[in-house]
């Protein structure tokens, strides 16, 4: 399947004077580790952590970006200004912009080909609601999801894109899907890609699970056969209980 990535997903934490260290503390903790090990953090972060992670395996990541090259978009960080930097990554669409900015599938799309252009990875989030779930739609929802934000992708390029499921419902709420229920929905997404393109380019497409997977649960959930990783949050933020999640994606 594809290849295993573990990527921290910092949210709105640390500070750019904590970064350095951490990064550097990060890159120590998961020395050896046989996954791509990233790290992505606030826009205000991400010079030091470029800086800390030069001359190691981490690699840096940002939160989200805009799909215009340049222009009136007053707050806004474009793709020129991460590849600039020396961003190797980019999280896009994550259930915390759907739900408080507005993001929307189509704008999912536009900063996918966006960041596939200036040759930066997509990591594209996709999950449901538990009211979602509970009323039987998941993968309908799902598949709408990975079908917009595909669109217009070709099959060279989707097998740059990270897909990761992140269940809303067990996002910073302690919850955690079953080992069961993130392959099932997992696997439902490699079959989709695969309806979409073919089995060989969603076979080689990273599909991560994400939401508060952490060093307790994580050798379960990352043994299941479509999960190749974790778009981690809380425990990305401890360097020790990250270095097992990395550990444990062999």
């Amino acid at each position: 399947m594809g290849k295993y990535i573990i990527a921290g997903n910092w949210k709105m934490n640390k500070l750019p004077s904590e970064t350095y260290d951490f990064v550097k503390e990060v890159a120590e903790a998961t020395k050896g580790a046989s996954c791509e090990v990233v790290c992505c953090t606030p826009y205000v972060c991400l010079a030091p952590a470029v800086e800390a992670a030069k001359g190691t395996h981490v690699k840096i990541g940002a939160e989200n970006l805009h799909f215009e090259d340049k222009g009136a978009f007053t707050g806004e960080v474009s793709a020129d200004m991460l590849v600039d930097m020396g961003i190797q990554y980019v999280i896009i669409g994550h259930s915390e912009r759907r739900e408080y900015f507005a993001e929307t599938d189509e704008t999912v799309n536009k900063k996918v080909i966006k960041a596939l252009e200036k040759g930066l990875i997509p990591i594209v989030c996709c999950g449901e609601s538990l009211e979602q779930r509970e009323a039987g739609i998941t993968m309908d929802l799902i598949t709408i999801q990975i079908k917009k934000a595909f669109a217009n992708v070709s099959a060279a390029d989707a097998k740059k894109i990270v897909v990761a499921y992140e269940p809303i419902w067990a996002i910073g709420t302690g919850k955690t899907a079953t080992d069961e229920q993130a392959e099932e929905v997992c696997g439902a997404i490699r079959k989709v890609l695969a309806s979409l393109y073919d089995n060989a380019t969603a076979n080689a497409i990273t599909i991560q699970y994400g939401g508060s997977m952490n060093a307790g649960n994580c050798a379960g959930l990352l043994a299941k056969p479509n999960i190749d990783g974790g778009l981690i949050g809380g425990a990305s933020l401890k360097s020790a209980d990250f270095a097992v999640i990395t550990g444990a994606a062999k």
